[in-house]
């Protein structure tokens, strides 16, 4: 199977790290990135083209590109690749247990002569980056206490002779400030259990927030309450 390209970008450390600061081709490759064995096919490329180091100041990258691969790549769908709908990966992504490794073996068995994993993850963060940035919150020390239950349960040993195990749930508190986290175990997550969780950990954390905030209501300590 072809080599998959380098980024013109890569190109450019490549050569730089190699001839400026005269470092080994494994080291090379570790810095920008890149197997080692792309590193050395590069290098390969440059020696044998018509190049010389330190490339022309006005050499575009869709000119490096054509010495050293003979045509510049083709953008977007005329590459002849499928292109992933990156809306639906990253709406998979929020999934539990869901990677994006996950995502690219399922895509790559779907198309066969589709993006390598690393061009897949490098063209999934480059759409992610696009999106709007999400608003930054701040939060005061003891503002607000973050709780809920983890999706997954743990198992428990509750008789080491009999070897039973059960399934339990996490609940974890974090304080929005400090990020310092509590977690308790508890065998359902009903409204007792649920209640004592909560109080295990104010005193863990040494007080009450002015406001807990769950993933479905937030609660303030006057026990008022906010959709």
């Amino acid at each position: 199977m072809p080599t998959e390209r380098i980024a013109m970008r890569k190109v450019r450390e490549i050569l730089r790290l190699t001839y400026d600061a005269g470092l080994p081709s494994r080291e090379v490759a570790r810095r920008v990135g890149v197997g080692s064995t792309g590193v050395r096919m590069m290098l390969q490329r440059f020696r044998a083209s018509k190049l010389e180091w330190p490339l022309a100041d006005g050499l575009t990258d869709t000119a490096l590109e054509l010495e050293l691969y003979g045509v510049a790549a083709k953008r977007g769908s005329e590459r002849g690749r499928h292109e992933p709908d990156w809306a639906v990966v990253n709406r998979e992504l929020k999934r539990k247990h869901v990677t994006l490794q996950l995502l690219w073996d399922e895509y790559i068995e779907a198309h066969p002569d589709g993006y390598r994993y690393s061009r897949f993850c490098e063209l999934y963060r480059s759409w992610e980056g696009r999106l709007p940035v999400t608003m930054r919150q701040t939060h005061l020390g003891g503002d607000r206490m973050f709780v809920d239950y983890a999706g997954d349960t743990v198992s428990v040993v509750v008789d080491r002779l009999t070897g039973e195990i059960r399934e339990a749930h996490l609940f974890v508190a974090v304080m929005g400030a400090s990020s310092l986290s509590f977690a308790w175990p508890t065998w359902t997550e009903t409204l007792p259990d649920w209640t004592d969780a909560h109080v295990r950990a104010f005193d863990f954390f040494g007080g009450a927030s002015w406001m807990t905030c769950s993933a479905m209501v937030s609660i303030n300590i006057c026990g008022s309450h906010h959709p």
